[in-house]
């Protein structure tokens, strides 16, 4: 009877990477939603249902990475070796998770500036139209 820990691994594994994409993605678009609110002028029904919308790509992006990086390659048979390819998987994921992280707070600070600058040419564009000289 085969007696390695690979199961054991693999339920470690998805369940730390969940949890981790969970609570990453729980910070990142609850705080994102200021963002959202700014970009969109206020709008909230428009500035959540984008937030929304990003999260759910945000989950699906990453658990799917997970899940598509899962594999152990070879029988795992104690502890140490366990824990040593764990933290290998794992640490590659959460570097991923990291750069996806950054790359959602660029997009969102990329959606700010160009809001603000929409703004500012929409007011300048009003100044003009009303003192017409």
């Amino acid at each position: 009877m085969d007696k390695s820990l690979n199961f054991t691994a693999y339920f470690i594994y998805l369940l730390i990477a969940i949890m981790l994409t969970w609570y990453v993605a729980h910070v990142l678009f609850k705080n994102s939603k200021t963002f959202m609110l700014d970009i969109f002028g206020g709008k909230a029904d428009i500035a959540f249902s984008t937030n929304r919308l990003f999260e759910t790509g945000f989950y699906l992006l990453n658990v799917g990475f997970a899940l598509l990086i899962m594999e152990i390659i070879g029988n795992v048979y104690n502890g140490q070796e366990m824990l040593e390819r764990l933290s290998y998987k794992l640490g590659g994921f959460s570097i991923y998770l990291g750069l996806m992280l950054f790359f959602n707070l660029y997009l969102f600070f990329r959606g700010r500036r160009i809001a603000k600058q929409r703004a500012r040419q929409y007011e300048a564009a009003n100044k003009i139209s009303a003192n017409p000289a």
